[in-house]
């Protein structure tokens, strides 16, 4: 028997470290190769860590809440060693026959076993270089899934990858019911969605809750809410916090919208949302007001080289979380829609990598997404400036033009711009959230996609 150090694996460029906060397998218990061990979380990204090889946890080297180190081993496995000892002289014709023949059965056995997953690795390598386990594959050929449905299937593992429990879900979803007590299962999937490993992950880490003999209930809040609730107490005593409100014309960007989105899917395969338009808004005011796109340290202040502009998107949970559009002033709009839709996608499925949610610059949150018309948000440390984006509400406002004034129905918004008043003055920030208006109210309704 030999052992195997299952060490924390690199999560990104500028992740050093994580937080341990769950062990999903006991000192004992049989580890199959790729099945998740234990749970950690940076700032705000939960990963499982699933082992290199099929073997038993024979040691745990840290605890729950425990910081670890990138490359820090964290548990050690005892593997089967397949090397057979060969020093030992010949005893005898019969023994030396006996031997070989249970070296030719395991032998045999090796090639068989080898011959297997070559097979399974020929039949299930896809145009995506998506990584799969031989186990993975094994389940895959057993159950009859084809490359394409593999290649659906949403990995709840490290970096996206399909773990056992992911592709046991898929089989035990597409499977029908042996005994029909009612509607059939082709009946029930158009009419329920089926839960995804996502789901599952999400509903198992859902808070306790416990009442109380007076008949309150009690909620233990989560990790993740635990970390906000400290972030959001740290901007406000760190930060003097004022805010600016500005009313924005946005009856041209929807009136355009309406026009092209349909033949913007076609075209581009994405759904074109307000969202995009949005940031590429924000990422030119940036450009124009360097001094918005700054941090503070101590008594000093760093200049930001690169615009990274972070999205606040909310989890099935409840909570929110920050994927970052690195370098947003490069994008065109087309290549705004795509990184949106991805992140967001990403965010709400749990996929997203520590270091996607890390270098942002200045952040946007869209409040309007549930009905506020404002709002004043948080800064998020080290920033020192946030955007809130209200609803978009039809309104008869004032409309003048050469020949007098008319009262018309316009599409209309607020822009809610939170800042810090310790390096921004209120001066600089209004003329940002102008800026910001003044693209949007300007957008030209003839321009093509």
């Amino acid at each position: 028997m030999s052992k195997f150090e299952l060490k924390l694996p690199r999560m990104g460029e500028s992740v050093a470290e994580a937080t341990l906060t769950s062990w999903l397998k006991e000192v004992g218990d049989t580890i199959e190769m790729d099945e998740a061990v234990f749970e950690i979380a940076t700032d705000k990204v939960d990963s499982e860590v699933p082992s290199e090889v099929d073997g038993v946890l024979v040691e745990k080297l840290f605890n729950v809440d425990d910081v670890v180190k990138v490359g820090d081993t964290v548990a050690i496995i005892e593997i089967e060693n397949e090397e057979h000892d060969t020093d030992e002289p010949d005893t005898g014709t019969s023994e030396v026959s006996e031997i070989s023949s249970e070296v030719v059965e395991e032998i045999s056995q090796t090639v068989e076993t080898a011959k297997e997953t070559a097979s399974s690795s020929k039949q299930y390598q896809g145009s995506s270089e998506r990584f799969y386990s031989p186990l993975v594959r094994n389940i895959a050929k057993q159950e009859g899934i084809s490359m394409v449905e593999l290649e659906a299937i949403e990995g709840t593992g490290l970096e996206g990858r399909v773990t056992k429990t992911d592709i046991l879900a898929f089989v035990a979803a597409r499977k029908p019911s042996k005994i029909p007590t009612g509607p059939t299962q082709a009946e029930k999937t158009k009419s329920e969605p089926i839960p995804t490993p996502t789901q599952s992950v999400v509903e198992k880490q859902q808070t306790p809750r416990v009442v109380s003999s007076d008949g309150h209930e009690v909620i233990e809040m989560t990790r993740m809410g635990k970390l906000i609730a400290k972030h959001m107490v740290d901007s406000v005593s760190t930060s003097a916090h004022v805010q600016s409100f500005i009313e924005v014309d946005v009856t041209n960007i929807v009136n355009w919208r309406d026009k092209v989105k349909d033949a913007f899917y076609k075209a581009e395969g994405e759904k074109l949302t307000y969202t995009p338009i949005f940031m590429e808004a924000v990422a030119k005011a940036l450009k124009k007001y360097p001094m918005m796109n700054i941090s503070v340290n101590g008594d000093t202040v760093i200049k930001k080289k690169n615009i990274n502009i972070g999205m606040a998107a909310a989890l099935p949970d409840g909570n929110l979380i920050v994927p970052v559009i690195k370098n947003a002033d490069q994008l065109n709009l087309v290549g705004m829609t795509k990184v949106v839709n991805d992140l967001a996608e990403r965010s709400r499925n749990n996929q997203l990598k520590p270091d996607e949610v890390q270098d942002g610059t200045y952040t946007v949150t869209n409040v309007g997404t549930f009905g506020s018309v404002f709002g004043t948000p948080i800064i998020n440390q080290p920033q020192v400036g946030i955007l809130a984006l209200g609803a978009i509400r039809k309104i008869p406002a004032v409309i003048e033009t050469s020949e007098g004034d008319f009262i018309g129905i316009r599409s209309k918004m607020y822009l809610s711009h939170s800042y810090d008043h310790r390096v921004v003055n209120g001066a600089l920030g209004s003329m940002f959230a102008k800026a910001v208006a003044d693209y949007l109210e300007a957008w030209d309704v003839h321009q093509e996609i």
